[in-house]
């Protein structure tokens, strides 16, 4: 449902697209050629005392820095622009369909849940669009091309990856598949809290009339905290998930330098391609984190979607004529 939400209303702005992926594949391919001029400049140039290759080397690792800023920069535009635009035309389609629903259909989904699903629920669904194109773009870029380089420095340490990633894939997946009923929950409760306080404040002067404050308080209390349940059990998984994630990354940083050391000293190994295959390990569980961020976006606005397009496929029950009665004179 997401993806058909998605690929409805990013349509007109395929060009846009085009031009963010196109700036995060520089930007990306910039990221990842770094670590390799250095590899160069520490083998061929620190070692050798070359001061010559060092600064010509780190004049190129500049220009290629600028151009990654360019490019990351003008994704992030227009990933913005673009995702506002997605937002403002989906809040706009369900305006419009809500205007023609009778008063069935508004009784069918509930003032309060409307009202989340046009504004909280595409909120989530625009976040979601903006984070693609800013990370979920460059993360596969960055994973494949990283292993790609890191084979290329060195063969049998790349061997760590086989364990590395599986690892944190699996980490990453039990704790989604944990999420994603909660965060259906949590719109349920969101539109139980805007239910309760539009009550409470299209009927303010009955409550104080006949002195329901307290009753009215508790009621809010008691939906108020529902939702602080659900939302602290989503916040403890997201807390879990980032320290998983770091611990993978130590502990894969580690290894990497206990069998890469031995590998030097055999001379297996330069000191230039460690560095730059430990800066290509850290790249590609980056990448590997950029879209653990995303995952944990994807259940919510998922959810976000489903009730979206719930409202865009109701029809109204009440349908004008095609060829309306006039009045006789």
């Amino acid at each position: 449902m997401l993806i058909r939400v998605l690929r409805a209303y990013l349509r007109p702005y395929r060009k846009p697209i085009a031009l963010v992926v196109l700036l995060q594949l520089i930007q990306t391919l910039a990221t990842l050629y770094l670590p390799t001029l250095n590899a160069d400049v520490i083998d061929n140039g620190v070692v050798k005392g070359d001061m010559g290759y060092i600064v010509h080397t780190g004049g190129v690792m500049m220009a290629v820095t600028l151009v990654q800023v360019v490019c990351a920069l003008g994704a992030v535009y227009f990933g913005a622009q673009t995702s506002m635009a997605l937002g403002r035309d989906v809040r706009s389609a369900i305006f419009h369909r809500v205007q023609d629903f009778s008063a069935r259909e508004v009784g069918r989904f509930g003032t309060p849940s409307l009202i989340t699903r046009t504004t909280n629920d595409v909120q989530q669904v625009q976040m979601l669009a903006l984070l693609s194109f800013t990370l979920m773009v460059s993360a596969p870029i960055m994973c494949v091309g990283g292993i790609l380089l890191a084979l290329n420095q060195d063969v049998p340490l790349s061997s760590l990856l086989l364990v590395i990633v599986p690892v944190l894939a699996v980490i990453v997946a039990l704790i989604i598949a944990r999420m994603r009923p909660l965060f259906r929950l949590m719109q349920v409760r969101l539109d139980r809290i805007n239910r309760v306080l539009r009550e409470q404040i299209s009927g303010v002067r009955v409550v104080r009339a006949f002195v329901r404050d307290p009753s009215e308080r508790d009621r809010f209390a008691v939906a108020n905290t529902e939702l602080f349940d659900v939302s602290l059990g989503v916040g403890r998984l997201m807390a879990l998930m980032f320290p998983a994630v770091f611990l993978v990354i130590n502990v894969s940083s580690v290894a990497v330098l206990w069998y890469g050391g031995h590998r030097i000293d055999s001379g297996a190994l330069q000191i230039g391609a460690l560095t730059a295959f430990l800066s290509y390990l850290i790249q590609i569980l980056i990448s590997v984190m950029m879209a653990t961020f995303m995952f944990v976006m994807v259940p919510r606005a998922e959810v976000c979607a489903e009730r979206i397009q719930e409202v865009l496929d109701t029809e109204s029950s009440v349908v004008p004529p095609t060829i309306p009665a006039r009045r006789s004179r």
